[in-house]
């Protein structure tokens, strides 16, 4: 499955999540065109900015909403956020190729399965908290979409 090809299956019916997780994607196929180190380098910049202020905007929601799993979720962030930096401080020693495989694996691994996983978990909370309701607390991905 390609970069962009993820960004179709994730929708959780959450705007301004979904167009963030796009985003995310978006940014990742960059790296498969072809450039040189500082283009690239400018790139893994620019996604690491953006994920950083999406995982913000995201626990900020999850606190807002009630979401009983924020600290958990937020120590998953934290593991990604650490391995943003590592690459980030990595890359300059690395080849494009080594760059692009490396961010495709982090996207297409990490960030997809943390996506399907652990954002669907808070969703029911969110939807609820936005509609005045009590949260449905069975719901699975396939039921968030």
């Amino acid at each position: 499955m390609g970069l962009s090809d993820c960004s179709s299956i994730i929708e959780a019916d959450v705007p301004s999540i979904d167009l963030q997780h796009r985003r995310i994607f978006e940014l990742a196929a960059t790296f498969a065109d072809s450039g040189d180190q500082i283009r690239m380098m400018k790139s893994l910049a620019i996604l690491c900015d953006h994920v950083k202020t999406h995982f913000r905007e995201e626990e900020e929601m999850m606190a807002a909403c009630g979401f009983p799993g924020l600290a958990a979720h937020r120590q998953q962030h934290g593991e990604c956020r650490k391995m943003l930096v590592d690459l980030l401080a990595r890359a300059r020693h690395m080849s494009l190729d080594q760059i692009a495989d490396e961010v495709k694996q982090l996207i297409n691994g990490w960030i997809y399965n943390h996506i399907l996983t652990a954002d669907f978990e808070y969703v029911p909370y969110l939807k609820a908290w936005q509609s005045g309701q009590a949260p449905v607390l069975s719901a699975s991905p396939a039921d968030a979409r």
